[in-house]
């Protein structure tokens, strides 16, 4: 069986060029499911105290770690669920996330969430992801 993965971006849905609608995988691999990513640094530092744009960008460069360690990249990634602080600007830190999607013609699914607070009350954003390695 051949490995897939599709992108599908169906008529009556809109369509946006940084987020899929539906993706779909196939075939023999692994589904890699990566925890709520926060701006924590290796060192267990807080990276960018009430600053989202820093924290977005610490908390890609997490997600980029996570990713290499499984052997795979962004554009292996399904879908990121993004959790933002109420009153936080969700625009740039979607736009720092960006940066490292990069212009990948078939980027993943997101959802954004506006919540009320996170685990640690410094923490502006949190995301999760889910990505896909098929077999070789």
């Amino acid at each position: 069986m051949e490995n897939k993965m599709e992108h599908i971006n169906p008529d009556g849905l809109i369509k946006n060029s940084a987020f899929s609608q539906i993706i779909t995988t196939e075939g023999n691999g692994k589904t890699i499911y990566i925890g709520g990513q926060n701006a924590v640094n290796g060192n267990g530092e807080i990276v960018g105290k009430n600053d989202i744009l820093q924290q977005t960008e610490q908390v890609m460069k997490n997600l980029e770690i996570a990713l290499k360690s499984c052997g795979v990249n962004f554009e292996s990634l399904v879908k990121l669920s993004i959790h933002i602080v109420q009153g936080q600007n969700a625009y740039g830190a979607f736009q720092v996330s960006q940066k490292f999607l990069g212009q990948n013609p078939n980027p993943p699914i997101i959802t954004v969430l506006y919540v009320t607070g996170l685990i640690n009350p410094e923490f502006l954003i949190e995301i999760d992801a889910i990505a896909f390695k098929p077999e070789k």
